[in-house]
């Protein structure tokens, strides 16, 4: 699961509409509700963009392939405890209900933290398994390269970016 920085007004306004239309939360100022979630969102692509460009780094400095990029990025969050993966849900989860406990645009929360973690994770797995999609998306226009092929890795990087922007995901 990812989280896309094109998903992220969409995410924010869809937990907003959510929460408030089931009373689960009070606010005078939804939208102001809605860019406090949107920055908490962005806080966490940021920290994830820094693993990345420090990983990157770190393979430069050590002469490193880029089939190693991915160990690497492993190795730079748990140095940085940036979770990532399947552990970027429940951290965003903690961050989200932090923010609605503590901004000021939120008047009152009224249902238990559970359901607020329940109706926030059903929106971001919705939102966040677009990857697994285009994933699939891109194979099936690519299927005539072999996989793990230097060809196939440039087709697959110029296809996927290629669909993120037809479909505003970046």
């Amino acid at each position: 699961m990812r989280l896309f920085s094109g998903k992220i007004p969409v995410i924010a306004q869809e937990v907003v509409k959510t929460l408030t239309e089931s009373k689960d939360i009070e606010s005078d100022a939804p939208e102001e509700v809605q860019a406090d979630l949107e920055s908490v969102l962005k806080e966490y692509l940021r920290q994830e963009r820094k693993v990345s460009d420090e990983a990157k780094n770190r393979m430069e400095i050590r002469g490193l392939s880029y089939g190693e990029l991915g160990k690497m990025k492993g190795q730079v969050a748990r140095d940085l405890k940036v979770p990532t993966g399947e552990d970027a849900l429940p951290y965003l989860l903690d961050q989200i209900l932090e923010m609605l406990f503590h901004s000021s645009h939120v008047e009152e929360v009224f249902a238990e933290d559970n359901v607020l973690r329940k109706k926030v994770t059903a929106i971001l797995r919705r939102h966040m398994e677009v990857e697994q999609e285009l994933d699939r998306e891109v194979r099936s226009k690519i299927k005539n390269l072999d996989e793990g092929t230097a060809s196939f890795e440039t087709e697959y990087a110029r296809v996927m970016d290629q669909l993120k922007r037809n479909k505003r995901l970046t």
